[in-house]
């Protein structure tokens, strides 16, 4: 290794090495080249100064900034130099007798920091400033120069106490350098120091203002009256990502961007990330809270919301092949049409049938007992999309490791502290994860609430068919006015919902209109006193009518609407039958329609039919022989 002897500016000796550190020979070379005074005395003035300048630059309070500073001064000076008095009460009467005021230091040894204003202007401009701007220029910055303080004011933000995690970093690395470059016997003056200076700041001050802040400014985001305010309008095309317009709700949106920047200070402080992350945790808690508080005043009082809570309608709406949409969130990145109603087997139909008998059993359905409401229809997709905009955030958050702080010399107040971070660390990560599996789960339950809502909406409206008789000697041409009524309320909300909510999920809210109000139709032949061969057409036209509307909504399945109304036409064209004719038809597909639909098929009154005494018994044994 290299090394050169060097004279400095007090006469002071110090070695370069080859390495380009710096290395101090001995202590009578160190006071020397410190004007008298030792190195650690030195080193304490020097930190004690660069206290009160982040202070200054913290806009700490005066404790933090002089009575804090001024104890750590006084232990390390004692620490670092017994006789540092003496010197200190020599220096002093020096200093009086030059009777210099401002260059003097009540400790006899000073180091100050300033910053000066800067005139900055434009390249273009720089030609046209004059003589007599720039020595405006220089007395103001003469005259800041005189002024108290440190003139941080004129270059920093307004943000002061927030500014802890910008300069926390900074000050550990200026520490560790400084530490770097003494002899190993004042090694512990830069641990001691600064460092702990800013570790007792962030403990003490930075981090109780922020609990409290920050809780605060989330609660006032999510009380605000435009926090749950639609951003969209209706014809928007959604987008899947915030920056190109996704329209999260302010409210959400406002926490989330608040939460991050709470996050941010666990990677730039990560000794104090367990308690960082506990805080982030709380103000999710509080997000989700008031997400679930707007659920519940848009559902309030509606049959749908009381619907979803059942355990049987709950579990069968688990097993239906649609949910795989909520179970499977890797379905929202396909870049093509997903076709969630898909071919069903047995079990699936098993489960569509028992789920449609379980809703047509709330029957009557009343008006009040709907949202009728489209605004809070419209917020709940909305809702379900920010639910899961935080979801997916949260899992970033948890995914989001801060670094173990790390330094040239191993820090010991810190060494208990990193392995304490990693351990809680772990822990509050978990605990992020469970927080987005809430967001989702709350998010499925207001897709869960719509699609049910859509479900009962068309029960509401076919169950005008009851009661009616379906005789009538003129051909249709337009659908009944209630089918008009609910093929226009579903095209209208279709419309609202479509910038809120992507393509799947709108399939899914209404994917399950078609199988109910399929199952409707024909167990609506029950309650129908006479039939005609031109009633029968009214009823396809209403069919038609139905699957066309059905049909033009943006994310649906044209096969599966097919196949279900499809089966309702032929059950209905089958009253134009004689009954030899159904006999045969039963024969060849027994398996289309139950007994209890076949026999429905016999007790309704068609003008003109003949029906034998035996007509049910008939049809039993060719669907179940040995039972009848």
């Amino acid at each position: 290794m290299e090394a050169k002897a060097n004279v400095g500016d007090h006469g002071g000796a110090y070695a370069t090495q080859g390495n380009g550190n710096l290395a101090w020979l001995n202590d009578a070379d160190i006071n020397g080249a410190t004007g008298g005074y030792s190195l650690g005395f030195a080193l304490t003035v020097i930190q004690s100064e660069c206290q009160q300048l982040i202070c200054d630059i913290l806009r700490a309070t005066p404790d933090a900034a002089s009575a804090d500073a001024a104890v750590q001064t006084a232990r390390l000076a004692s620490k670092a130099d017994p006789h540092m008095a003496k010197k200190r009460h020599a220096v002093h009467k020096k200093d009086d007798a030059n009777s210099d005021p401002k260059g003097a230091s009540e400790e006899g040894l000073s180091f100050a920091f300033r910053f000066t204003d800067t005139v900055l202007s434009l390249p273009e401009a720089n030609d046209r400033l004059s003589g007599e701007s720039l020595r405006s220029a220089r007395n103001r910055r003469s005259s800041n120069v005189s002024q108290e303080g440190y003139g941080t004011s004129a270059v920093l933000p307004e943000r002061g106490i927030y500014l802890t995690s910008a300069v926390y970093r900074p000050i550990l690395q200026f520490t560790d350098k400084v530490v770097s470059l003494l002899p190993k016997k004042y090694a512990n003056l830069g641990n001691e120091g600064l460092q702990s200076f800013i570790e007792n700041f962030v403990k003490d001050q930075f981090l109780p203002i922020v609990y409290v802040d920050y809780r605060t400014r989330v609660a006032d985001a999510l009380a605000s009256p435009s926090a749950f305010r639609l951003k969209a309008h209706p014809g928007a095309v959604y987008e899947s990502s915030l920056e190109r317009g996704r329209p999260v709700l302010h409210g959400p949106l406002a926490a989330n961007q608040l939460i991050t920047e709470v996050l941010g200070w666990a990677q730039a402080m990560p000794m104090y990330a367990g308690e960082i992350l506990e805080l982030v945790q709380t103000l999710l808690e509080r997000t989700l809270e008031r997400c679930r508080a707007a659920y519940t005043e848009a559902v309030l009082g509606s049959l749908s919301s009381s619907v979803i809570g059942r355990p049987d309608i709950a579990n069968l709406m688990k097993q239906e092949s649609a949910n795989t949409l909520l179970d499977a969130p890797y379905l929202l990145q396909l870049g093509q049409k997903v076709t969630l109603d898909g071919p069903y087997d047995m079990e699936g139909l098993e489960v569509e049938m028992e789920l449609n008998n379980l809703l047509l059993s709330l029957r009557p359905i009343k008006q009040e007992q709907l949202i009728s409401d489209n605004h809070k229809l419209v917020l709940l997709a909305a809702l379900s999309d920010s639910l899961d905009f935080l979801s997916e955030s949260a899992q970033q958050l948890g995914q989001r490791q801060p670094a173990t702080p790390g330094s040239p010399m191993k820090r010991k107040s810190s060494m208990h502290r990193v392995h304490h971070h990693r351990r809680t660390s772990s822990v509050l990560t978990a605990g992020l994860g469970i927080l987005a599996e809430k967001y989702s789960a709350l998010s499925a339950e207001c897709l869960r609430t719509l699609r049910v809502e859509m479900q009962l909406e068309a029960i509401y409206h076919l169950q005008s068919m009851a009661g009616r008789v379906y005789v009538t000697d003129q051909d249709a041409e337009e659908p009944e006015d209630f089918i008009v009524g609910l093929t226009t309320q579903i095209a209208r909300r279709d419309e609202e919902m479509a910038a809120y909510v992507p393509p799947l999920k709108r399939s899914y809210i209404f994917g399950g209109i078609c199988s109910v109000s399929a199952t409707a139709f024909i167990k609506g032949l029950n309650e129908m006193e006479s039939v005609n061969m031109l009633g029968v057409r009214q009823i396809c036209r209403n069919c038609i009518a139905l699957q066309q509307a059905l049909a033009s909504l943006a994310a649906s399945s044209g096969q599966f609407l097919e196949e279900r109304l499809d089966r309702v036409r032929t059950y209905y064209e089958c009253l134009n039958l004689p009954f030899e004719a159904l006999l045969a038809f039963v024969t060849e597909h027994d398996v289309l329609f139950s007994f209890s639909e076949y026999s429905a098929l016999l007790k309704v009154n068609v003008p003109e039919r003949e029906v034998p005494p035996d007509a049910v018994q008939r049809i039993g044994r060719i669907l179940a022989p040995g039972k009848f």
